[in-house]
């Protein structure tokens, strides 16, 4: 990769999700043939908003590359802020970004998880779940997430996961490996030691002995049965499943309008956390 000259051409303009009346809106944006926007939601609890989000289309190396993640914090936003300033520009950074996208994306995560490690006096002793899409040139999708954010693709109307719920129960056996342990309370959901319900994460300094940052990755190829991709928090997740989400905004051909609708229906089923979700509309 060239230096660090190039990354500043490909700054992010990417988006906090606040709770003002301003913030939280991803006016839509059209790249060629695609259109993408997000909208995003405070939920219940009484902590600030934790969720961090990218949605963008940059030129690098003759390339264009669609920039789209969602970060989950937990128990404070600075690590998803920190990832959302920093983790596309340290995967492009990799020089072997253009010959093996997917070894350039686990380097990525693990270097900057371990930042994120030493920076923990600074940066909380919270963490954030990410899942992040590279789209190049319209054509190739590469997926990656740690947590439960989720990526999922609608193709001829049907609805395709491309993410991985990295859920503490499924990988009971490496937690324990590790020396953690699953709870499994009556009335809650599984968490690690405890504490965390997700098995994958950045951050969280005091559980890291018994989570993993490594991510899950999936290649696609968008052609022409691919109708739009939505990337979101599990706070949707909780109460729709894919097919329910695709259903829900099939027919919504502005992408910011249907990430709005979507969080608004996931609201009506009594979803309580912090919502964030872009759409990415194949035209």
């Amino acid at each position: 990769m060239a230096g660090s000259n190039i990354l500043h051409k490909i700054k992010l303009k990417a988006g906090f999700c606040g709770s003002a009346p301003d913030m939280g809106r991803g006016k839509s944006k059209m790249w060629k043939n695609i259109t993408h926007g997000f909208h995003c939601v405070k939920g219940k609890s009484s902590h600030p908003m934790e969720d961090y989000v990218v949605s963008e289309f940059k030129k690098l190396e003759g390339h264009e590359l669609g920039l789209f993640a969602i970060f989950d914090g937990h128990l404070g936003h600075d690590v998803a802020k920190y990832l959302q300033t920093n983790l596309f520009d340290n995967i492009l950074k990799e020089k072997d970004f253009w010959t093996d996208t997917e070894n350039a994306i686990r380097n990525a995560y693990r270097s900057t998880d371990a930042v994120i490690l030493q920076q923990s006096l600074k940066l909380g002793k919270g963490g954030s779940t990410a899942v992040t899409g590279i789209l190049i040139d319209g054509q190739k999708l590469v997926v990656a997430n740690v947590g439960d954010s989720r990526a999922v693709m609608s193709k001829n109307g049907v609805a395709h996961q491309l993410s991985v719920d990295h859920e503490p129960s499924k990988e009971k056996k490496e937690i324990e490996s590790r020396g953690g342990f699953v709870s499994n309370i009556p009335g809650d959901v599984p968490r690690v030691d405890g504490q965390l319900a997700v098995a994958r994460a950045f951050g969280d300094k005091s559980l890291k002995i018994h989570l993993s940052s490594e991510p899950d990755i999936t290649h696609q190829t968008i052609d022409d049965h691919t109708e739009f991709i939505l990337f979101a928090s599990d706070g949707i997740w909780k109460v729709l499943s894919n097919q329910e989400a695709v259903d829900a905004i099939k027919s919504i051909k502005d992408p910011h309008a249907a990430a709005k609708h979507l969080i608004e229906e996931a609201i009506s089923r009594k979803s309580k956390d912090d919502i964030s979700c872009i759409v990415v509309k194949f035209h």
